[in-house]
């Protein structure tokens, strides 16, 4: 049984998500506010972190970054939720590494359905072992990344896509392609959500000149491709 930790402020808030949750077969924790939420992670490990972006104290914000920047707790999926429904806050709530982002006021089957989906594709389907292209190496057994012998930390996600497009190597995709093939059947997730986490993987890739690799395909998307 897969378990998620929901973080919010307002109990009545975390009832209804703890109800639907609970109906759809997941372990529910709740905590009230960031530093609550860091004990249960500790002692709970949860799978999932549903985390609301307004809280006291610490915000969700500031939790989520703090998270994906520890080694203990980067890998851990997060969805933010947050009243701030503008396309510039989603962004802002993906740049800090959540994996997804919900809008108040939701739907709890949409709630439930984000976070069946967002666990679906934590880690990536089995294929090659090893993938090497110019000193860019992804191994699919560790789940590590390197370049040029250089340990590379990126989120679940950016690992999928960054797999995904090195075995695929010089193909173009469009968002709506890559939409299908790394998150799956998400069909809540926008095309807007591709360019964050191509992002992200660029800067993740800059410090070693990897990141021209992620080539973006004017009025496409984006493809992987060493050949400049």
């Amino acid at each position: 049984m897969a378990s998620v930790l929901v973080v919010d402020d307002e109990p009545d808030i975390r009832e209804v998500i703890r109800f639907a949750l609970e109906g759809a077969g997941f372990r529910v924790y709740e905590a009230g506010h960031a530093d609550e939420a860091r004990r249960l992670l500790g002692s709970e490990g949860p799978d999932l972190l549903l985390l609301d972006w307004m809280l006291p104290g610490r915000s969700g914000l500031e939790l989520a970054q703090q998270l994906k920047q520890s080694a203990a707790t980067r890998a851990l999926p997060i969805i933010m939720v947050s009243a701030k429904g503008e396309e510039e806050d989603r962004v802002k709530g993906l740049d800090t590494g959540a994996d997804d982002y919900i809008a108040k006021p939701f739907s709890p089957r949409e709630m439930v359905a984000r976070v069946k989906a967002v666990l679906r594709r934590v880690g990536p389907e089995s294929a090659a072992d090893r993938i090497e292209r110019s000193g860019l190496c992804i191994d699919n057994v560790s789940h590590r990344v390197s370049a040029d012998g250089r340990p590379i930390e990126i989120a679940p996600t950016e690992y999928r896509l960054l797999y995904f497009l090195m075995t695929h190597a010089d193909r173009a995709f469009s968002r709506s392609q890559l939409l299908d093939q790394v998150w799956g059947d998400q069909v809540y997730v926008e095309e807007r959500t591709v360019d964050v986490h191509v992002r992200r993987l660029r800067k993740a890739l800059e410090a070693t000149g990897h990141d021209a690799m992620l080539q973006t395909v004017r009025g496409v998307g984006y493809r992987f491709s060493d050949k400049g």
